[in-house]
């Protein structure tokens, strides 16, 4: 568990952000299935194009035992508004400033932790397009893999932090998921 001061000091800078919601958690908290991988298998038009979404990101397990490795998680939604939430494109239109966000906060948790691991809310779409599978991610740094494309089951993470789905008329809710490991020695933030 994080220190009281630690964690108090990362939300007092998350302020200046628009973050509707968060929680922290631990990462045993996480639940993963094959089920949501179905889903991006069958229903994603991104599957198999991108090194931020199955198979780019490895299996649900490879997945899993990547995450169980960080001590803390930090789970965060934003809120898009859009004209018509019917429209997917418009919906997918919206992340960009989800995504931007994330980014933010994880520059902003950087220097209080050994590594961190930045999940958004859906594929990544830096580059026009993905060099995967042909060669490696040109831009891993920034890249964001996609929270479902793990296997976690969102509805049951926003469950188990206590946060909504904001999901009406023209709302749209992002969420973000930081998987953080601890620095050994005290982190000044």
């Amino acid at each position: 568990m994080l220190k009281k001061n630690l964690r108090e000091a990362l939300e007092e800078k998350l302020m200046e952000l628009p973050v509707v919601e968060y929680q922290w958690m631990e990462t045993d908290q996480i639940e993963f299935s094959e089920k949501v991988r179905y889903i991006c298998r069958t229903e994603c038009p991104r599957y198999g194009k991108s090194w931020s979404c199955p198979p780019g990101v490895g299996s649900v397990e490879e997945c899993r035992e990547r995450c169980r490795k960080y001590s803390e998680a930090f789970v965060f939604t934003t809120v898009a508004e859009v004209a018509d939430a019917e429209n997917l494109e418009e919906v997918f239109r919206s992340k960009a400033g989800h995504e931007e966000i994330t980014r933010q906060i994880r520059q902003i948790f950087a220097p209080c932790f050994e590594e961190i691991l930045a999940l958004s809310g859906d594929s990544c779409s830096l580059c026009e397009r993905c060099s995967y599978p042909e060669g490696p991610c040109r831009r891993p740094e920034a890249m964001l893999p996609c929270i479902e494309g793990y296997g976690i089951v969102v509805p049951a993470l926003a469950e188990k932090a206590g946060i909504s789905f904001l999901n009406q008329g023209n709302l749209v809710t992002w969420f973000g998921l930081l998987l953080l490991k601890e620095k050994e020695e005290d982190a000044v933030c």
